[in-house]
């Protein structure tokens, strides 16, 4: 594989197009907008500049990844000479069968369709191309450059040589690809957002405040971040999105989202994209700064 698409470009698309692009494949990164890409295209070159003050690349690293990127607005255009094309676009089951859809009638026909969905089924993903042995899962974690795991999520009809070419072109991205079966929530978000949404019903119930709930969790099970803090990194919205998938697909009431969740979304209160969550992410600086309304 040499020529990779990526459709979207928010945070896990421009993390994909960057990881790709550093390992010199050419990308061809789709969104909506010229704007939307040309903002994307600064984070990307914002995050090369922090790889190369710390000296993790060079100068020279950082050109040949930037020459490597190039932005369209037609999925037509982007995707007609690709090899493989990673769908990033808002977690909603609608849009991602509509994308699939066009991509399917506009890819070539040995192109690997695969998306970073992070909850939705593969298998009905698929259902909505000619191609379903050719689509697959493709979920990285956040923040991509950094993180090492890719979820490898086999379909009901993804055929083994697909998911051994995507296997070995993870692992030349210097990644840790896992392959998992293809039910609601995979293997990370089935077993990480139960634990966020129980501690958001620990501080629904007054049993703890925020700082107090992630300090456990931090100290008590060695985790990098608290339950709380996570969520507002990963995006309340995201989450609640999420267990509503797994609640439907299982039919499970204990994965039903906590009322405080639903509300903070419905308010508008998704944490760092917003700049307010559980924490408050406006004040400019590194500090973990709880949310007035959860102050105790």
């Amino acid at each position: 594989m040499k020529q990779i698409a990526v459709i979207g470009s928010g945070t896990m698309g421009n993390g994909i197009a960057h990881v790709f692009a550093q390992h010199n494949y050419k990308v061809a990164l789709i969104d909506v907008s010229t704007d939307i890409l040309t903002k994307a295209l600064s984070t990307i070159e914002k995050n090369l500049d922090r790889q190369l003050q710390k000296e993790k690349i060079t100068q020279e690293i950082k050109d040949v990844t930037l020459a490597n990127i190039t932005a369209h607005t037609e999925i037509r255009e982007g995707i007609k000479d690709a090899d493989l094309v990673i769908e990033a676009a808002t977690e909603n089951m609608n849009i991602k069968l509509d994308i699939f859809k066009q991509l399917d009638n506009a890819a070539p026909a040995s192109t690997i369709l695969a998306s970073n969905t992070s909850s939705i089924s593969i298998t009905k993903i698929a259902s909505a191309t000619k191609r379903p042995d050719k689509v697959i899962g493709m979920h990285f974690m956040n923040p991509v450059p950094i993180m090492k795991l890719v979820e490898v999520i086999k379909g009901y009809n993804t055929s083994d040589e697909v998911t051994s070419q995507i296997m070995q072109l993870s692992e030349k991205l210097d990644k840790i690809p896992v392959v998992v079966n293809d039910y609601p929530g995979f293997v990370s978000n089935r077993i990480l957002m139960p634990m966020i949404n129980e501690a958001i019903h620990t501080l629904h119930e007054g049993v703890a405040g925020v700082a107090e709930i992630d300090t456990v969790m931090k100290l008590g099970m060695a985790h990098p971040m608290g339950p709380l803090q996570l969520a507002d990194f990963v995006g309340l919205d995201v989450c609640l999105s999420i267990l509503k998938v797994m609640h439907s697909g299982f039919g499970n009431p204990k994965y039903a989202p906590c009322p405080l969740l639903i509300n903070m979304v419905e308010a508008g209160h998704k944490g760092v994209k917003t700049g307010l969550g559980f924490y408050s992410w406006r004040h400019g600086t590194k500090d973990l700064v709880v949310s007035d309304q959860f102050k105790r």
